[in-house]
């Protein structure tokens, strides 16, 4: 018997975006094919559809993110959510100015995922509620663009998974170097050989963060809905040092510079080694620059043992920053034939066994990678766009979650090591943590009462 139902024109349109073929992973990293301008590219796509996103978390690094997928001429941000009307009232002024369109004031991001007409949520809210957005946003049919790193705990982590697996959507981690040209380029020279075997490699993050003071217990600013911005996590009172970054710093909603900046190198090192998950990790560290209330080490190294005879390390000094190798963070990778370095932006170094620079690839645009909200706009496009050909071609992804994941574990095994003894033996098939209660204790967090994140 015919199948007689019909189709409605949202079903419609997502089938058209699935199956298009737009061209898009030819963009230049500024979003635009050479030598055409924004208006003679937008001809160029003709009818093919705009992916449509919803913004999620639009202070500072949403801000800049709801500016960048703006300027994608086959992107319009519809719809804008924070806890903060302060921020939220910026990024629609902004966006408005730079796609001619204001999009919609959603304060409860629950509410766009609601609407029809988004197609992708981008989540730049704080780490705590990574996870669990990606997660509603799955089961309400979108697609997902999810800042580093993907999870609060490892447990967060295996339930992304799933959820993609399952709902079977795009989740695509905002890792963006996974997309810069030369970075990839300096990736696939260390997997050809260019130093010989690579066995070990070397990442840092370095910076000169103020004290965060001790905050004291102040009513809930007007502006702020701090049931929202608390989410998934248990209620904790409300103090004047945490919103909005700080909270960084403190376990209950963040995770710390190994995951706020490691994850990046600690990404580029687990590609360019080829390995997926340790089978020892160690680290040490502590808060040493100051007493407050920041409760994650502001100095810190994370060093990982894999089955196939590698390791690596990574170093962060969050209020110290002298550089290493003259870049505030980068990754150096040591083979039996030479060393590689990935400095901070899109460029890199190769070096012969005597120390003798052999080649050297240069940034072809500027990165500033302790700017917090926006380091490198240009090269980003570049990812951004990766996540609507995938969206709309099945094209694969730069950072899909099952490696955003991987990475993200690298850190998060960091951290538990270092606030449960210093070591952990580790399961190199599923990374799990083996034969320590007081670690395992820390895969998963708890959750406040009716808001724990399921698939």
């Amino acid at each position: 018997m015919k199948n007689t139902e019909r189709i409605g024109p949202d079903e419609s349109r997502r089938d058209f975006i699935r199956k298009t073929i737009t061209g898009t992973a030819l963009l230049s990293a500024g979003g635009v094919l050479p030598g055409f301008s924004p208006a003679s590219y937008a001809r160029i796509l003709g009818a093919n559809e705009k992916v449509r996103v919803g913004m999620m978390g639009v202070n500072s690094r949403g801000l800049a993110l709801a500016s960048n997928f703006a300027l994608q001429p086959n992107c319009t941000v519809i719809s804008v959510s924070d806890v903060d009307t302060r921020a939220a009232n910026k990024c629609l002024t902004t966006v408005e100015g730079i796609q001619n369109a204001k999009p919609k004031n959603q304060p409860d991001f629950r509410r766009a995922l609601d609407d029809k007409e988004v197609d992708a949520l981008i989540i730049a809210a704080p780490d705590h509620w990574h996870a669990p957005a990606a997660i509603l946003a799955s089961k309400a049919g979108k697609h997902v663009y999810l800042e580093k790193p993907c999870s609060h705990n490892p447990h967060e982590g295996e339930l992304l998974v799933a959820a993609a697996k399952k709902y079977k959507n795009v989740i695509q981690m905002g890792n963006q170097r996974r997309s810069w040209p030369n970075v990839t380029q300096a990736i696939q020279a260390v997997q050809n050989g260019v130093i010989g075997r690579p066995y070990f490699a070397k990442g840092w993050y370095t910076n000169n963060r103020a004290s965060i003071g001790i905050g004291k217990e102040v009513a809930v600013p007007a502006w702020l809905d701090y049931d929202l911005w608390q989410g998934p996590a248990p209620r904790r009172p409300y103090k004047d040092n945490l919103i909005h970054y700080n909270w960084h710093w403190l376990w209950h909603w963040g995770t710390g510079e190994a995951l706020n900046n490691g994850t990046h190198m600690l990404d580029l090192m687990r590609w360019g080694l080829g390995v997926t998950y340790p089978a020892k990790v160690t680290s040490s560290g502590g808060r040493y620059r100051y007493k407050d209330d920041w409760e994650a080490p502001d100095t810190q190294v994370i060093s990982l043992e894999f089955p196939n005879n590698t390791a690596m390390t990574w170093e962060g000094r969050s209020c110290n920053g002298r550089t290493v190798e003259g870049t505030s963070v980068g990754v150096m990778f040591y083979g039996d034939m030479g060393s590689l370095l990935i400095e901070s932006g899109n460029s890199y170094k190769i070096f012969d066994l005597d120390n003798k620079l052999v080649k050297e690839v240069k940034n072809d645009l500027k990165i500033d990678p302790r700017n917090k909200m926006d380091p490198s706009q240009a090269l980003d496009a570049i990812h951004i766009q990766n996540f609507f050909d995938s969206i709309k071609t099945g094209a694969a992804l730069a950072s899909d979650i099952v490696g955003g994941h991987q990475s993200t574990l690298l850190a998060q095994l960091g951290n538990i090591a270092l606030r449960s003894g210093g070591m952990l033996d580790v399961d190199p098939a599923n990374g799990h943590i083996r034969n320590n209660k007081a670690a395992e204790k820390l895969w998963q967090r708890e959750y406040q009462k009716g808001w724990e994140p399921t698939v």
